[in-house]
């Protein structure tokens, strides 16, 4: 199959050989950070260096949604539809109102300043956990240099009575994050600290309480070539992940399925469109786009 990489035979079920690929933009810094948005049918993501946030629909195409972005990057949506993002530069997560204001939702633990969110998920009981890593604040590249005044950490915030609270704290660079289809665990990529000859790199899985604490933590895969960053879940389980050469299908056990290859390393990865089975895909300085037979895990 053009296109693809079978590992196991059952992969063929979840991909479409007359749906290629499709190059949709290009032209970015460093593609991050997609969210899909199915009532208004757009995508939005970042596009990082440049500082701003854009929008692809079928329909336009690609439009600026918001400059001065305040090096944005990883986005989630919320449980009344709002937009979450996590901004380098202003070490914060906040939040885009319906009416298009922007409401602060976190700066600081414990008195000190995050260092710079990263990617974010909003579960179905309406806490939003983010991975604070410090990578947007050691280059000018994506943020600008700035002093860390935390460890790298995963939290977990209840905008119900505004606690924050770190879930993990075991991490060298907590990096891409998402829940399995019932919430009962939860992924997150370790990316190791970002000027190391040899980092730590692998996917890490968690099993969640009722009450959010995490517990476990074991290696569930690496990713290779290159590096896991963005993930998310198929509605069957299987966890899809970008990689140096593509996207790599995992299934629940941490077994390899598949590869959708891609001529650039993939950053970031949502399932959107109709019926929630288009994988949009930020590949390093352009937009992609593939249809599969798989639809993407959607909050219970």
């Amino acid at each position: 199959m053009d296109g693809f990489e079978l590992t196991q035979p059952r992969f063929k079920e979840y991909v479409l050989p007359n749906a290629p690929l499709e190059k949709l933009a290009e032209g970015f810094g460093w593609a991050e950070g997609p969210v899909f948005f199915g009532d208004r049918n757009e995508l939005l993501f970042s596009d990082l260096p440049n500082n701003r946030v854009m929008r692809w629909t079928d329909a336009g195409g690609l439009s600026v949604y918001r400059a001065s972005s305040d090096f944005e990057n990883g986005h989630a949506r919320d449980r009344q539809g709002r937009l979450l993002s996590c901004s380098h530069r202003g070490r914060r997560i906040h939040r885009t109102e319906l009416d298009g204001s922007i409401t602060s939702l976190v700066e600081r633990y414990q008195g000190r300043r995050l260092n710079s969110p990263n990617d974010i998920v909003c579960k179905s009981d309406g806490t939003i956990w983010f991975s604070d890593p410090p990578y947007g604040i050691q280059t000018d590249y994506e943020g600008g240099k700035q002093e860390s005044e935390l460890p790298a950490a995963l939290y977990r915030f209840d905008p119900r009575d505004g606690s924050l609270r770190v879930v993990a704290d075991d991490f060298q660079g907590p990096n891409g994050l998402c829940f399995s289809p019932d919430e009962r665990k939860l992924y997150v990529v370790e990316t190791g600290l970002q000027f190391a000859t040899d980092p730590l790199q692998n996917i890490r899985v968690f099993d969640v309480a009722e009450d959010g604490r995490l517990s476990g933590g074991n290696v569930f895969c690496t990713i290779a070539p290159g590096n896991a960053d963005g993930i998310r879940c198929d509605e069957q389980g299987n966890l899809w992940s970008s990689a140096g050469d593509g996207v790599h299908c995992i299934d629940p056990a941490g077994e390899l399925v598949g590869k959708i290859l891609v001529p650039s390393p993939v950053a970031n990865l949502a399932f959107g469109g109709r019926n929630n089975s288009r994988l949009f895909l930020c590949a390093s300085h352009a937009l992609y786009a593939i249809y599969t037979n798989v639809r993407g895990a959607r909050l219970l």
